[in-house]
């Protein structure tokens, strides 16, 4: 069964002895078969409300800048930006080597950089230093550029539901197993046997818990940034 919007319908489908749809009568489901539908919807769109940054669900972005323009835009899928990924790319073209972006918070930017935005005098551009983020959708940068630099940045999108018989979900295919016992519970829900449905919740949960094991509780090494003295200096005798 192929990992598509058609096979996971039909996998709650044939769970149930449904018959299973096919990619014409797809799109004109009613019934049941509307409400199959949307169960698989409801269960990925639960997954991935269930954690802010999936790595399946992780974008990297490219901007390319204009000159003496401070703010700009993030894209309209952003779910949440990963704020110490910005940095500028390399561009022999400008001579320019990549460097990233210090953080700068938006009250600070107001109060020592806001008149960047009014100013046109030329002097004021240069290579960006700072990225700050807007109270809306859009991050600034510190100082505005002189040049069409190439911005570089990552973040997490916000998935959209599937329609076509062939979308494909963003969550990967190993854990289509999840999103059936999602969509089994929803669709229990549907029918009004809310026993089932409760089973079907608890395996749900589990499934999703055991994704953020794997993907979210990461331990990250820590690296030792001690100087240790060699024996050659501990031992040395002071000549005076």
């Amino acid at each position: 069964m192929a990992y598509d919007f058609l096979g996971l319908v039909n996998d709650v489908n044939k769970r149930l002895n449904e018959v299973e749809l096919t990619s014409s009568n797809f799109g004109n489901a009613v019934g049941f078969y509307s409400a199959a539908k949307d169960s698989v919807n409801a269960a990925i769109r639960f997954i991935n409300q269930n954690e802010f940054e999936w790595p399946f669900n992780h974008v990297e972005q490219e901007d390319t800048l204009t000159a003496g323009e401070t703010r700009y835009a993030f894209p309209s899928d952003m779910k949440t930006p990963d704020m110490d990924s910005f940095r500028i790319k390399r561009n022999s073209t400008f001579n320019n080597k990549t460097e990233k972006l210090k953080i700068l918070s938006y009250e600070e930017y107001l109060d020592r950089f806001i008149d960047n935005e009014y100013n046109t005098n030329s002097s004021i551009r240069s290579l960006p230093k700072c990225i700050f983020r807007t109270p809306n959708i859009e991050y600034g940068l510190v100082p505005p550029p002189d040049k069409a630099y190439e911005l570089v940045y990552e973040y997490y999108r916000l998935p959209i539901d599937l329609i076509t018989a062939t979308d494909v979900p963003s969550v990967p295919e190993q854990f289509r197993y999840v999103i059936i016992d999602g969509s089994m519970y929803y669709a229990y829900l549907f029918r009004g046997n809310t026993q089932d449905a409760g089973a079907q919740q608890q395996k749900f949960e589990v499934g999703i818990k055991n994704m953020r094991t794997l993907y979210v509780n990461r331990y990250d090494y820590l690296r030792d940034t001690r100087i240790h003295r060699t024996a050659q200096y501990s031992n040395a005798t002071r000549v005076g």
